[in-house]
């Protein structure tokens, strides 16, 4: 086993391209760590970096203590899933799970022991004796996992492994491969441009744009407390709502169109850089889930009209309009690169999370409840959250 270490990796090509900046990253023994953002942000460009598939311009790579820049892929003792299975179809399941362990020429008995232990695991001890094309999208994935398995490396590297299957089948084995990984207690970095599966399966998240780190830490972390525009815009589903907005006088409350949300003392402590921007603009966001359905006594309140109801069962999603400015970031829900100043579009519209079996229709003009604490501001220039004081 051992930990990856990323110091200051560098990736230029040779039309000057810097497909990676200088990307500072350290997965320890047994963790899950996933990098996640938008197409052509660089993701993939460092994953193959770390799996010797692309040469580093800049930088150093460690597996625990020992720096592996110029080793080959075949001697950095790695094993990788990737998103197109390449199974074998003239083999069988056993057959293509032991396969780089036949090329090693391990004994007959010990090949059949390790592939026997990992069916076991990956829950294919029945289909052994199957071909590929007997199998469903998720057993031929879990077939591509028992490869890398059995090899028993002491780094796991997994490009979009899951983008191939249907929408059920990726639920299904996010839990599979969390799992498995949890048991193998393998350093694994896992690359997608899925934020859902990226908060559901890593122990960390690095969020990568442009081929700039723009936050590595927990999930729920990475969703309570976005470092910045993109981060806050493209962590979360829905997205966080993100509105044009002025600090009173003495930053005693925000100012959204037409609409006051005053500003305790409790908000000033927790982000006491807000003091700061007293009569300035700022980006206010607020996340769908933070704005329940107001019930009459509440002191801070939004008022929109609905435009749209997204009835799903366990919860109700209503997309409604605001006399305000909505901000929108380049590149959070697009595959373009931009810098972080946002966009501001003249009408705004938000979305809801509200409780399920509402009444609300389109047409109807609500009022949702605004707890002060769970605000988010951001500078509008940078694009930069604004918590400590300057």
């Amino acid at each position: 086993m051992a930990q990856i270490s990323l110091e200051k990796i560098t990736k230029v090509y040779p039309n000057g391209f810097e497909a990676v900046h200088s990307l500072n990253l350290d997965v320890a023994e047994g963790e899950f760590m996933v990098l996640v953002g938008p197409s052509g942000c660089g993701k993939t460009t460092a994953l193959r970096m770390v799996a010797g598939l692309e040469e580093i311009s800049r930088g150093t790579l460690r597996f625990g203590e020992r720096v592996v820049n110029n080793v080959s892929a075949k001697n950095r003792d790695i094993a990788m899933v990737f998103q197109n299975y390449a199974l074998y179809p003239h083999m069988t399941v056993g057959e293509n799970i032991g396969f780089a362990l036949r090329t090693k020429k391990l004994p007959k008995a010990q090949i059949k022991e390790k592939v026997t232990t990992a069916a076991g695991i990956l829950g294919l001890s029945e289909l052994i004796d199957s071909k590929p094309g007997q199998l469903s999208g998720g057993q031929r994935q879990r077939v591509a996992m028992g490869r890398a398995i059995v090899r028993e490396p002491s780094v796991f590297l997994m490009d979009e492994p899951l983008s191939n299957l249907d929408a059920k089948l990726r639920v299904q084995m996010r839990a599979e491969v969390t799992r498995i990984q949890r048991k193998l207690g393998v350093a694994t970095l896992y690359v997608t441009h899925d934020q859902v599966e990226a908060m559901t399966m890593g122990d960390r998240v690095a969020v990568l744009r442009a081929g700039v780190l723009q936050q590595c830490d927990k999930p729920q972390a990475l969703y309570d407390n976005p470092n910045n525009l993109f981060v806050a815009a493209f962590i979360g589903s829905p997205a966080m709502n993100l509105f044009e907005a002025q600090i009173t006088e003495g930053a005693t409350a925000v100012v959204i169109g037409s609409q006051r949300i005053e500003l305790s003392d409790v908000v000033h402590t927790q982000r006491p850089g807000v003091r700061s921007y007293a009569n300035k603009r700022v980006v206010l966001g607020i996340r769908p889930e933070d704005l329940p359905m107001a019930s009459g006594s509440e002191s801070s309140t939004l008022v929109g009209d609905v435009e749209l109801v997204e009835a799903l069962g366990s919860d109700v999603l209503i997309h409604f309009a605001i006399d305000a400015k909505r901000i929108e970031v380049e590149g959070a829900m697009e595959d373009e690169e931009s810098s972080l100043a946002p966009v501001m579009l003249q009408r705004a519209q938000g979305v809801a999370r509200i409780e399920p079996r509402s009444t609300v229709v389109n047409g109807d003009r609500v009022r949702l409840s605004v707890n002060p604490i769970r605000l988010h501001f951001f500078d509008p220039e940078t694009g930069e959250a604004i918590v400590d004081s300057a």
